[in-house]
């Protein structure tokens, strides 16, 4: 039984570290993910060239899971969600999504896409 507590414990110990060095480096907010209708995923959210790549927190694979290509994206409603959180309904280049973010990184996610080159067609409501 006590072995069982503390190998859990280190397990989640290992997570959070993990964790913390992924919202550590620069560039990455926490950021809720929604695809369709499903439910809200916490995560964090990567600008890596022209692409915010969305890995999820809880999981092993550190992996993104979602790369959002800035290239077409269509961000078409703003709202606020509970907590603070502001969400934002994106579509286009990838399936129909949301995500939730906090007002500054709202912020930076819309500068982010509209500093796309000239060429890059982009539709910011």
């Amino acid at each position: 039984m006590v072995e069982t507590l503390v190998i859990c414990a280190l397990l989640a110990a290992a997570l959070a570290v993990v964790r913390y060095f992924m919202l550590a480096r620069r560039g990455s907010v926490p950021c809720r993910l929604r695809v369709g209708q499903e439910p809200w995923r916490s995560g964090v959210a990567r600008y890596a060239d022209g692409e915010l790549h969305w890995i999820p927190l809880m999981g092993v694979r550190l992996r993104p899971r979602h790369a959002i290509a800035r290239r077409g994206l269509v961000v078409s409603q703003r709202r606020e969600v509970d907590g603070g959180l502001y969400a934002v309904d994106c579509s286009g280049s990838t399936r129909d999504l949301s995500l939730a973010m906090s007002a500054d990184a709202l912020t930076g996610f819309l500068a982010w896409l509209e500093s796309a080159p000239p060429s890059a067609y982009l539709d910011v409501a």
